[in-house]
């Protein structure tokens, strides 16, 4: 039996590796945009794989704010919650309380069920850049960059990649680093995040998810720390809005 169970995990496991080596989307995070936009991907009927570093997919979502586990949703948002079958209940002013273990649960298992396949404990220590544009990311186990151990990565081929790895940025700055090129925004590079303000936050996260440099594309917080706007705290309506326009962006450019 010892063997059966070893033998079925790395069977079934190495046959999702390799129908994933080559994808239509990369998605980087597995904060709720990134989730969102896997949702709207595979729901098109896009190939879609999602790599995030932790154990649990999910970003800041879970913890809610300061270990207070509920977060709040504006009113744009709720056709995205109620399509996803999120649970809530009316807040003040236009927003929304939710449960941020039952939202983020959700999240992952409605991309999931529409056929995107997230894969945990991965970091992209890279892009794969052919013919002046990001053809795919470079992988390799979460513990092998958090241990500094010289392993050689693997890599992913995509039509789109899409960073939402949160305030870091990570993608953007290693492809400006790396390749010496200019990026979609108002210096050229990542411009960084600026400090709180819901309001202006929640706005821009939607207005700055965008295509940064042909073939990656940036939404939630990335998108904002790229063209150097304003983080928001625990209210995710903008999140969830950016994830859903990341994903009509790069259907639209994939489509065309």
């Amino acid at each position: 039996m010892e063997q059966i169970v070893s033998t079925g995990i790395i069977n079934s496991y190495f046959e999702k590796l390799k129908r994933n080596l080559s994808v239509d989307v990369a998605i980087v995070g597995g904060g709720p945009s990134g989730i969102v936009a896997a949702y709207y991907l595979a729901k098109a009927g896009k190939k879609v794989a999602l790599f995030d570093r932790k154990l649990a997919p999910g970003g800041g979502m879970w913890g809610g704010a300061m270990m207070f586990n509920d977060i709040v949703v504006q009113e744009e948002a709720i056709p995205i919650i109620q399509e996803l079958e999120v649970a809530y209940r009316k807040g003040e002013n236009g927003t929304y309380i939710m449960d941020s273990v039952h939202t983020t649960s959700a999240l992952i298992y409605k991309a999931t069920k529409a056929g995107a396949t997230i894969f945990n404990c991965y970091s992209v220590e890279d892009v794969v850049f052919q013919n002046e544009a990001v053809a795919g990311v470079v992988v390799n186990w979460a513990p092998v960059i958090r241990e500094g151990m010289h392993v050689d990565p693997l890599t992913i081929m995509a039509k789109a990649v899409l960073e939402g790895t949160g305030h870091d940025c990570e993608v953007a700055r290693t492809v400006a680093r790396k390749n010496g090129v200019k990026l979609n925004t108002v210096t050229g590079d990542v411009v960084g995040e600026r400090s709180l303000n819901v309001e202006l936050g929640e706005q821009t996260t939607v207005e700055n998810t965008k295509e940064i440099y042909p073939g990656l594309f940036v939404s939630g917080m990335a998108a904002n720390g790229v063209s150097g706007s304003f983080r928001m705290g625990p209210i995710f309506g903008g999140m969830l809005m950016s994830g859903k326009k990341a994903a009509e962006l790069i259907l639209a450019k994939i489509n065309s």
